[in-house]
């Protein structure tokens, strides 16, 4: 008989200093883990991802009901916007608006990833890895570089980090030297598009992201580090690039 994980069991919420709060899936292996950040604001709330869709999130956390809220996509992986058709404000950057209008396995990379070994766990019923799919959630705002999401008294700033994905972006909040970073950076290892122009973005991307008087990040997986982390992890890798 499979292993199956019980539903109230699948999520995991972590609150955190600054009013962030980690909500991830326990049951996931680390590599494949997407942190999915909640951000409480005065005027609302924001939700940075949304994990890999296999359990509700709305329905099993309430943290995301409470008030009104944006759902922002780091970027259209499926690890990372699996339950943003079920929030009626979702945010992506333009470039990936498509993709958010119309998944499949092979452009979200379902195809590539999704198997029973990234479980520790296996969700609950209906999951099947070869038929899981990530559902349509049309963007109904794109967010383009150096746009702000405005929460009342917190306000992010979008950076364009493509190297990763096309769409990729990170959220930078000025005024606590909080970055939300995606995928682009983290403390584990990166996963680097293989062209000549990804390569060229995901530099160009990082440097920009190093530049920025960070205090602390929270990023697309693993634990959260500080700004001389952050410097430390871009430094070492701009360097393996002879850059």
């Amino acid at each position: 008989m499979i292993d199956r994980a019980r539903a109230e069991d699948w999520w995991r919420v972590t609150r955190l200093d600054d009013g962030v709060t980690l909500i991830d899936e326990p049951h996931i292996l680390p590599f494949y883990r997407c942190n999915v950040w909640h951000i409480r604001g005065s005027d609302g709330d924001m939700l940075v991802d949304s994990g890999m869709g296999v359990v509700s999130l709305r329905q099993w956390v309430p943290l995301v009901t409470e008030r009104p809220l944006q759902a922002v996509a780091s970027h259209t992986h499926f690890d990372h916007i699996g339950c943003h058709d079920e929030f009626p404000c979702r945010l992506c950057h333009g470039a990936e608006a498509h993709l958010m209008r119309a998944p499949t396995r092979e452009n979200t990379f379902a195809d590539k990833y999704v198997t029973d070994a990234i479980f520790t766990t296996l969700p609950p019923e209906p999951y099947r890895a070869e038929t899981y799919a990530v559902p349509a959630a049309p963007a109904t705002r794109l967010l383009w570089d150096g746009d702000v999401i405005d929460l009342g008294d917190r306000r992010f700033e979008v950076i364009h980090t493509p190297g990763h994905s096309p769409g990729g972006i990170a959220l930078w909040e000025a005024a606590s030297g909080i970055l939300i970073a995606g995928d682009i950076v983290y403390d584990g290892e990166l996963i680097e598009g293989t062209s000549a122009e990804e390569q060229r973005q995901y530099i160009a991307s990082m440097r920009r992201l190093y530049d920025l008087p960070v205090r602390m990040v929270h990023a697309g997986h693993f634990p959260s580090y500080s700004g001389a982390r952050h410097r430390q992890i871009i430094g070492d890798w701009l360097r393996s690039k002879g850059v």
